[in-house]
């Protein structure tokens, strides 16, 4: 493991550490559904508008296609390890802490492990370059990810106002 790699681990590591501490509510505290402060699980999944549930199968098979492109294009590979980051992520942070999976860390998640490959592509900027296959897989990741945002942020945001007890945003 590289220098920079390590150093995201630990730095992975070192939030959910600090998460777990901060979490001291059980799941049975929260409500199941889509919310910032509402669990992310099944009876959450079932609950979500139409639009949402067509919303992330579209998220999925974008980071998915990614794939195809990930051995010539730096991009996917950015793309597709953040993707499989925050499913990871989720899956230890269940196994091995206490922190309820309210859909506001899942949205921390995205944007920690998405951040990387939304800065990619737009320093890079594959989506301008000649048209191809791989340019309209860039441009339209990169509208995934930004929209994604539109939704993740605010809800990180209310998720640490939360963990704080600060009772700004919630």
């Amino acid at each position: 493991m590289n220098r920079t790699a390590h150093r995201r681990f630990s730095t992975v590591i070192l939030i959910f550490g600090l998460l777990s501490l901060a979490e001291v509510a059980s799941a049975q505290d929260y409500v199941s559904g889509h919310g910032a402060l509402e669990v992310w699980d099944e009876a959450g999944r079932a609950g979500v508008p139409l639009w949402v549930r067509i919303w992330l199968t579209i998220l999925q098979l974008t980071f998915i296609s990614g794939l195809v492109f990930m051995r010539r294009n730096v991009e996917a590979r950015w793309a597709v390890g953040g993707f499989f980051g925050v499913f990871a992520s989720a899956v230890l942070s269940q196994s091995l802490t206490d922190i309820v999976p309210l859909s506001g860390f899942i949205a921390l998640l995205h944007v920690l492990f998405w951040s990387p490959a939304l800065y990619v592509l737009l320093s890079r900027r594959p989506f301008l370059k000649e048209r191809s296959i791989y340019t309209v897989w860039s441009g339209f990741m990169t509208f995934v990810i930004l929209f994604s945002f539109v939704f993740d942020i605010p809800y990180t945001l209310v998720y640490f106002d939360h963990l704080l007890g600060l009772g700004l945003l919630s």
